[in-house]
């Protein structure tokens, strides 16, 4: 029973990801789900894509948490539209608070819209919002063995993020068997080394999502 009724929940929940990725491709707009654990660096790494982004598109971001609005604030201090959706316990972001969000965003002002999932490295990628890149942000502190312990994430994930890369010497975490191990689960993921502190990996991460909103373009240029 218990099986059934979380079928029941990912079908539901895949049709309303089916209705928000259309909304998304309608306005035009390029869509990140971000997800990592608690700590990882996930709304400082967004900070930093704002940074070097927001000169090129109009940025919007999602902020899930199961309390506060202390992310959605920081992103509303560099001037970018921001929504905070607190679960109340839920350990994830799903599509039916996506869409409930979008009704507080003027769609027709943004070109990418930042989705900074609940700090989970398990619940978030089980559940589909309408995305166009699932993103996950490991940073070092966090240990190389994650991708074995929650392989999903990583075999699912389109970009990995490798955050906080100025605290390598104080660690023992092995970058090149990290990369092994997740190429073996994801042999499409783009690895970036990154650090929010020193910059390190920043412009070439966001060099390469400049092109994927590019190509998300021509593409809708296409079909249209």
């Amino acid at each position: 029973m218990e099986i059934k009724v979380m079928k029941d929940i990912l079908v539901n929940n895949n049709l309303v990801a089916e209705e928000n990725a259309k909304t998304f491709k309608d306005k035009g707009i390029f869509v990140l789900n971000l997800m990592a654990s608690p700590g990882a660096g996930k709304t400082s790494f967004i900070l930093k894509t704002i940074e070097e982004l927001s000169n090129s598109f109009k940025i919007a971001v999602i902020e899930g948490d199961i309390a506060s609005k202390i992310d959605a604030e920081k992103i509303k201090e560099r001037g970018i539209p921001a929504i905070q959706i607190n679960t109340g316990g839920a350990c994830h972001l799903d599509a039916s608070m996506i869409k409930n969000a979008l009704d507080f965003l003027d769609l027709s002002q943004i070109e990418l819209l930042i989705i900074e999932n609940v700090g989970n490295l398990v619940c978030p990628v089980e559940f589909k919002l309408g995305e166009n890149l699932k993103v996950v942000v490991l940073s070092i502190p966090e240990g190389d063995d994650k991708p074995l312990k929650y392989p999903l994430i990583f075999s699912e994930a389109n970009a990995l993020i490798l955050n906080k890369t100025d605290l390598l010497s104080y660690s023992d975490f092995d970058i090149d068997k990290l990369k092994e191990v997740v190429r073996g689960m994801n042999r499409e993921v783009k690895i970036f080394e990154a650090s929010c502190k020193d910059g390190k990996g920043i412009k070439d991460w966001s060099d390469w999502l400049k092109g994927q909103i590019y190509a998300f373009r021509l593409e809708g240029l296409k079909s249209g």
